[in-house]
């Protein structure tokens, strides 16, 4: 069905599992996954208060993680990014010219009611498709 599908994976949720069995599923011979991570530094004058050795530290942890999630999926390849989530991944999506985009979605706010702020987001602006699992 789809050539190159980008995974969003936020690392404190546990939808991993489930997002690249999808991904796998919909995933043409010879396709192409990635499993992306936004790392988003910490913005204004939190990073102030957080040292620069604590800023790598936290993010190579999140890379560890990252590579954790993919280990048993042979046709996934991870890659961490920066930025802010809902952009980067549009962005990303874009410019690596992926025709999917799989996401979780966390229980909404009321200010947020049918998907979460990041998913809303990329429903919004990606060029292709998103498939939004809860």
């Amino acid at each position: 069905m789809y050539k190159k599908i980008i995974v969003s994976l936020a690392l404190d949720h546990g939808i991993s599992e489930t997002a690249l069995a999808k991904a796998k599923l919909l995933l043409d011979p010879g396709g192409e996954i990635i499993a992306l991570h936004v790392y988003e530094t910490p913005s204004g004058t939190v990073s102030a208060y957080v040292s620069e050795e604590d800023m790598v530290r936290a993010r190579q942890n999140a890379e560890k993680r990252l590579q954790e999630r993919v280990l048993d999926v042979p046709e996934a390849k991870a890659v961490l990014i920066n930025g802010h989530s809902g952009r980067a991944i549009t962005d990303f999506a874009k410019e690596q010219g992926a025709d999917c985009i799989i996401m979780g979605s966390h229980k909404p706010g009321l200010s947020d009611f049918f998907l979460g702020s990041t998913a809303s987001r990329i429903v919004r602006h990606a060029h292709c498709t998103v498939v939004v699992l809860r």
